[in-house]
Parts: C-alpha cells; sequence; structure tokens
C-alpha cells in the first residue's frame, strides 16, 4: 500500500476510531493519508464510503483518549510504527486486516527479522517454563527473534529464555502501552522495551478487556513464521493462536507431554489436528528451513555460554551424575540447574540418559 507522508498523531486517531478494515484502505487510498483523511468533509467521504462509515470519521474522538495517546507519545522512545513505515512488519501486510498502526516500544530492527511464537499456558508447570525457556533461547541463539504475550506462565518463561539469547524477544500485549499486564511482569516488560520490542494495535490507556487477548493473539502468530505451542488445557487461549496461526499460512508446532496432564491434552489435540510433534530446537529449524544454521548456532550459544551453564559443564566434567549431585557441586538452586540443563541438551553439549543421569558430551 502506498500512502502519503502522515502525522503519527494522526494514525493515532485513526486507531481510536477504529474503523472497519476495508472501508479504511479504501478510505487511505481515495485521500491519500490519514491527515487528509481526517480533514475530509462528510461530502468527500461518502464518495468513498457508507453513510456509517463516514459518521464515524466524523465523530469527535474521547478526549480523554486522545489526551492519554499524546501523553505517550511525547515520550522518549514511544513510537507509532503505521502502513506507511518501512519498519511496519511486512508479515502483517500480507495478511490482510492488519492493524493500521501499532503503539511501539523497543528496537524496530526486530519488526521484519524472521521470528516464532512460543505461546502457552498462563499455569504453567516447572518442567513446562524450563522447556519454554530453553527453546527460545536456543532458537534466539540459532537467529529467530522469539515473540510471545506477555502473560505470566510459559509465556513470560518463553521473553526470558529469549531476551538471553541473540535475537531477543517482541512483547505482543492486548492493553495500551501505558500499562503493564499482568502487573507482576512490570520488570520482564522493562527489560524487553529495552533489549526487544514491546508492541500493541490498542492505544494507551485502553484496559485488559478480555476481547482484546483473541485480536492480540492473531498478531502474535501473524508476525511469525510459526507458532510452537508448550504446554496448553485444551480450553487455553493458546489454541487460539494457533489456530489463527492455521489461518495465515504459518506452521504450527507442539511438545507432547504426559498422557495424564491436563496442560498435555491442547497440545496433543493439535498434533492430531496437523502440528509437527517436536522435541529439540532443531525439530522446528529445520521445518522452517533453518537447519543449516545448526553448526553455526551451535558454535555461537557455546561461545554465548552463561555462567550457569559453565559450571555445569564444569561440574559434569567426565561423570555421568544427577541433578541433587549437581546442585550440590555448584551450590545453585535446583529450578536454575534443571533449566540450564535442558538448554545445555538442546544446544547438543549435554544428553539425558536412564535413570535421571546426564553427562557430557565431547565432540571431536
Amino acid at each position: 500500500m502506498s500512502v502519503a507522508a502522515s502525522t503519527p498523531e494522526a494514525w493515532a486517531t485513526l486507531s481510536l476510531k477504529a474503523l472497519p478494515h476495508e472501508p479504511l484502505v479504501a478510505l487511505l487510498r481515495a485521500c491519500g493519508g490519514p491527515n487528509a483523511v481526517l480533514a475530509a468533509t462528510r461530502a468527500q467521504l461518502l464518495a468513498i464510503v457508507p453513510e456509517t462509515i463516514a459518521t464515524r470519521v466524523l465523530e469527535p474522538i474521547d478526549l480523554d483518549s486522545l489526551s492519554a495517546t499524546r501523553r505517550w507519545l511525547a515520550e522518549p522512545a514511544h513510537e507509532i510504527v503505521a502502513w506507511d513505515d518501512a519498519d511496519y512488519p511486512r508479515a502483517l501486510l500480507d495478511l490482510g486486516h492488519a492493524p493500521p498502526a501499532l503503539f511501539f516500544v523497543g528496537r524496530r530492527e526486530l519488526l521484519n527479522r524472521p521470528a516464532l511464537a512460543i505461546v502457552g499456558s498462563r499455569n504453567a508447570t516447572a518442567q513446562g517454563a524450563i522447556n519454554a525457556r530453553a527453546f527460545a533461547n536456543a532458537l534466539s541463539n540459532a537467529g529467530l527473534t522469539i515473540v510471545s504475550g506477555l502473560a505470566i506462565g510459559i509465556d513470560a518463561a518463553a521473553h526470558e529464555g529469549a531476551l538471553d539469547g541473540l535475537s531477543s524477544t517482541l512483547a505482543v500485549v492486548g492493553t495500551g502501552l501505558d500499562r503493564v499486564y499482568p502487573a507482576r511482569n512490570r520488570a520482564l516488560a522493562h527489560r524487553i522495551a529495552q533489549h526487544g520490542g514491546l508492541i500493541s494495535e490498542f492505544p494507551p490507556g485502553t484496559p485488559p478487556r478480555a476481547m482484546n487477548f483473541p485480536r492480540r493473539n492473531r498478531l502474535i502468530s501473524g508476525v511469525a513464521r510459526g507458532v510452537l505451542v508448550v504446554e496448553a488445557a485444551v480450553s487455553s487461549g493458546s489454541l487460539i493462536t494457533a489456530r489463527y496461526a492455521g489461518e495465515q499460512g504459518r506452521e504450527v508446532f507442539a511438545i507432547p507431554g504426559s498422557i495424564h496432564s491436563p496442560l498435555s491434552k491442547g497440545c496433543h489435540k493439535l498434533i492430531r489436528d496437523g502440528a509437527k510433534l517436536v522435541e529439540t530446537a532443531q525439530d522446528i529449524l529445520e521445518e522452517l528451513g533453518m537447519g543449516a544454521q545448526r553448526e553455526s548456532a551451535n558454535k555461537r550459544a557455546a561461545g554465548a555460554s552463561t555462567d550457569v551453564e559453565a559450571s555445569l559443564l564444569d561440574a559434569l566434567g567426565g561423570d555421568t551424575i544427577d541433578v541433587d549431585t549437581l546442585v550440590s557441586r555448584t551450590g545453585m538452586a535446583s529450578s536454575v540447574v534443571m533449566a540450564a540443563l535442558t538448554g545445555l541438551e538442546l544446544s547438543g553439549r549435554i544428553a539425558a540418559i536412564p535413570g535421571g543421569l546426564w553427562q557430557r558430551l565431547h565432540r571431536g
């Protein structure tokens, strides 16, 4: 789409009017940009769109909403990325029904890099969070920016793992960017704003309404090349994200789990319906045509080893050791040890062997 130069406030105003996609596209094409749309007379608008749409364009904006948006835009690093911006995610434009403007804080260059969405239950198990963190870290080191929804549980773990990788993370949220929901993820949101990116199609001041989150989910899948579901109940919103991914032509991946766990049933349903079962990060990279990056990704991951991983490798030495022994040798919490072990396994530096033991792999 080609539209004339425009102002951020004009795009924000159009977002506040929440016009349907097709009439909005028609108006922008006919008028040349959002400023011209907002300056058009009723007669000019009626020549392009039905009366109901013309009336919505001409209706005054709620002053509180407009003031909140202006205050937000006045802050440093607060931006609007609109259809006429070169950094607008091309993956969304290709889908149609893309938001005309995205409110954004963070690294704009991430918006058009290869990405994978990782989603799952808010009530994640300890192992589910470990898996999300480890997969996100491994895939981030392999060149994929990790996208998720800033929820507690799997989303938060995926963001944390990606922030420690090379390709960072994008959080797509269901509120205005002037608030953090849930509030307990405030520190994580600040880290993402500094080192990744926060995205919302909702203007500042928008509270966490239930209807907003399915809309957020379509953007999570839309900006990514695929969606990985780590843990999900059959009723989980993560299955909505997976459904959007399928409709958008994205790949859908799922990690299997115990047949006795309610949080595995959603993943098993996806697999029965055609999602690809994955056990390692490499399974995803190969499906996305990035398998050739494995060796360089492993080298980067090895070079970017955390102090925790280095300590664990030293503690393993040439022995086969259980988690309790590693906790004793390193003095680290068992949850920290398990997360690092999963990451080391995904990068091919250690292997799990029967009996709950771990062994270092020595490659030539």
